[in-house]
């Protein structure tokens, strides 16, 4: 039975690289022989490597909290061993919002990626305004007594 570390993995870098028609290996050295040539590529790879990394922390800090608890009675856990899983804890949340980045980036249908305005590399930033817009016309000052001034 595979466990969550190899499901999330072995998820994304099926998607990889079913997207890139090769495999990660081949697509992480193709990116390091050439960056500039696909700019989507090289983006994927990168935070395909930050994911790995936090992967990683999760496994360690997953690890050691198997290690202690081995350790405690199995009734009461102690402040550290309570730290040790909030660690844990939080890896899991690093390591779900980069994968959540590495399935944002493989997703051409993704919010902000499709849409009048959103050319091929252009961010969303750099749209049109939804309205049509001009600066704001100020009234005349002509003829117009100051307030409270005698006519």
């Amino acid at each position: 039975m595979l466990d969550a570390s190899e499901d999330v993995m072995g998820v994304i870098t099926g998607r990889i690289e079913e997207r890139f028609q090769m495999p990660l290996a081949d697509l992480r050295r193709a990116v390091q022989a050439a960056p500039q040539a696909n700019p989507e590529a090289t983006t994927i790879v990168h935070w395909y490597g930050v994911l790995a990394e936090a992967q990683q922390a999760l496994d360690t800090a997953e690890d050691v909290l198997v290690e202690a608890l081995g350790t405690q009675p199995s009734d009461v856990l102690d402040d550290p061993v309570m730290e040790l899983a909030h660690q844990v804890n939080a890896a899991v949340a690093s390591r779900d919002g980069r994968a959540m980045v590495v399935n944002y980036l493989l997703d051409p249908n993704a919010p902000g990626k499709r849409g009048p305005g959103v050319s091929r590399g252009a961010s969303p930033a750099t749209r049109a305004p939804a309205l049509p817009t001009s600066p704001p016309t100020l009234p005349s000052t002509r003829n117009t007594p100051a307030r409270g001034a005698a006519r």
